[in-house]
């Protein structure tokens, strides 16, 4: 099982920085099967640079929940699944970051997609997540929104299971066996 994942922040990683939305979507190799996206009151100002880059206001975030509020949901559909991302050790450690405040450990294994995509797709010009998805032709609706890139990465991800010949990418079901007489 995979758990794609994209959170847009008030900063970086280190520091008081918060989050601001998440989107987890589960993914059994296949397709997806389960899915969680919300808005986040980081309990703190939006930089103005932020607001800009995501769209995502102060007044957006308000009235949603805090990140403590969301911690079992985020705990329960990444639960035995590798932690998928776009510049994985970002996502992965903001959230790390926020459930260790809310008193929760998080340990799971991790995929990057951009290295994958880097050894899987060799020789592109750029792999930034629009850039990547633009060399692929795979569409981008709400790009710096949490779903909007999450949902970008999946379409990128399930591109990257097809084009492994390699076996970079652990796979959730057992291989086939070959049957011996």
């Amino acid at each position: 099982m995979y758990c794609i994942v994209d959170v847009e922040t008030t900063g970086g990683v280190k520091g008081p920085s918060r989050l601001t939305e998440i989107a987890l979507i589960r993914h059994d190799g296949r397709q997806v099967v389960d899915l969680f996206h919300t808005l986040l009151n980081p309990g703190c100002l939006i930089p103005p640079f932020i607001c800009r880059l995501t769209g995502i206001t102060n007044a957006m975030v308000q009235n949603a929940p805090t990140f403590d509020t969301v911690a079992p949901e985020v705990q329960r559909i990444t639960q035995d699944a590798i932690f998928v991302a776009h510049n994985v050790g970002f996502d992965f450690g903001f959230l790390r970051k926020e459930l260790n405040w809310a008193g929760h450990e998080f340990l799971r294994r991790t995929l990057c997609t951009v290295k994958l995509s880097r050894k899987i797709f060799p020789g592109l010009p750029s792999y930034s997540l629009g850039n990547l998805c633009q060399s692929l032709s795979i569409p981008v609706s709400d790009r710096h929104r949490a779903y909007g890139d999450a949902a970008a990465t999946v379409q990128l991800f399930e591109l990257l299971l097809q084009n492994d010949r390699r076996g970079l990418i652990p796979r959730p079901w057992p291989a086939p066996t070959l049957l011996t007489s």
